[in-house]
């Protein structure tokens, strides 16, 4: 395991926790920039889902990381959630996709920001694309009036986003989170709803953490290159199961975490329009993706389950929803 020799008495421990899926070409650069922070790591747990192209040869290589190895692919969630549980006890969490590279200080950075401000739940660097390092591949995600959201500040400049603020929640490729928010916003002992899958997971997460009064920064002072799992190139160009998973998330996340309120007169026509044309499109182009809306179907009762004990917590910790 990794060596806490070198951390100073009382300093915020941290725990990296990654994924793996056919991530041969890029978990040993991963971890290589991990082994390299400034800020000691107290354990690296890697969780693979069942690769086929030749990661765990590449892993195998690691002994100070804690390997878990699936029978199957249980999804970014399913992965997540079990690598959290087995790390060690640690003040922090940081959540790392396999195609990102941090910079030596990135945990340093983001930790000097949390440390000072008990409130913030969650923290992520500037992640910049690998092709283009003055392009920004994302800041966190921020959510749209028509609740899709997005990579904020993706393809923009890197100048025009060197300033620290505020943000709806961080992105999963690398997200920092607090250890006692990821206690309090899991719902029956999963952080990461499993239901999802992948895609999305993240934006519910940071959806329940603004509910429960948890905050979450963007530092641009902790900086990563993120190479995504796959290239641009228009919707063809992402997997049909990606493309579909994202979906359907999209339906579970408005259903978990959009308030009742005076807001949804305005809110839900506009809604209905948006998904109305969106399926229309589907039904010519992509019809594919409507194989989702049976298990949609399925887990709404789940869902409303989720949203019930989500906002019965919501209220009884703020009472203003």
């Amino acid at each position: 395991m990794v060596d806490m020799s070198s951390s100073k008495p009382g300093a915020p421990t941290v725990g990296v926790c990654i994924v793996t899926y056919n991530s041969a070409g890029d978990i040993a650069e991963c971890l290589e920039a991990v082994r390299r922070q400034t800020h000691p790591v107290a354990s690296i747990v890697v969780v693979d889902n069942a690769s086929t192209d030749g990661t765990r040869d590449v892993l195998s290589r690691f002994d100070d990381i804690r390997l878990i190895l699936n029978d199957w692919n249980t999804g970014f969630a399913g992965g997540q959630n079990r690598a959290i549980a087995a790390a060690a006890p640690s003040d922090y969490v940081l959540v790392l996709n396999p195609d990102v590279v941090l910079e030596p200080d990135y945990i340093a950075e983001i930790i000097a920001v949390m440390d000072r401000d008990s409130r913030i739940g969650s923290a992520s660097g500037m992640l910049v694309r690998a092709d283009r390092p003055d392009v920004l591949d994302s800041a966190g995600i921020g959510l749209r009036p028509d609740r899709n959201a997005v990579d904020l500040a993706a393809g923009e400049p890197v100048a025009d986003w060197t300033s620290p603020r505020e943000i709806f929640g961080v992105s999963g490729a690398a997200a920092m989170y607090r250890r006692t928010m990821i206690e309090d916003v899991s719902d029956n002992g999963q952080f990461f709803d499993e239901d999802f899958f992948a895609y999305k997971e993240d934006v519910d997460v940071a959806w329940r953490a603004r509910h429960l009064g948890w905050r979450a920064v963007y530092v641009p002072s902790a900086r990563a290159v993120h190479r995504r799992g796959w290239k641009p190139g228009g919707r063809r160009s992402v997997p049909l199961f990606v493309r579909r998973h994202s979906y359907q998330n999209r339906f579970f996340t408005l259903i978990k975490n959009e308030p009742f309120g005076p807001h949804l007169f305005l809110l839900l026509p506009r809604l209905a329009v948006i998904e109305a044309a969106k399926l229309g499109y589907i039904l010519l182009f992509e019809p594919g993706l409507l194989a989702c809306w049976p298990r949609i179907v399925k887990l709404l009762p789940a869902m409303l389950g989720k949203r019930r004990r989500l906002f019965r917590r919501a209220v009884s910790k703020r009472g203003d929803i």
